[in-house]
């Protein structure tokens, strides 16, 4: 069961939705809007031998940039709720 991220046009907020079939039609976990944009989502990745549980100095998850020097960044993994063109 895959996690998309919709950006909700008429609230402008981010939302993670399990989409379980083809059929599902994603719903705004805010304001129950269906007027949804699925955004494109970095999966976290992992640089280098593992020697602890956060990502290395190479890891780019995070819109491109390393987690913490990325504006506005959620954390590693994240996507900032920016749409990636």
């Amino acid at each position: 069961m895959p996690i998309f991220e919709y950006h909700c046009k008429d609230c402008n907020k981010i939302n993670e939705i399990i989409i379980f079939g083809d059929n599902d039609t994603p719903v705004c976990d805010f304001c129950n809007s269906r007027n949804l944009e699925k955004l494109v989502s970095a999966h976290a990745s992992a640089s280098g031998p593992v020697k602890n549980s956060m990502p290395g100095l190479g890891d780019t998850a995070c819109c491109g940039s390393s987690p913490g020097q990325a504006s506005n960044c959620a954390g590693p993994g994240s996507c900032c709720g920016r749409k990636m063109d």
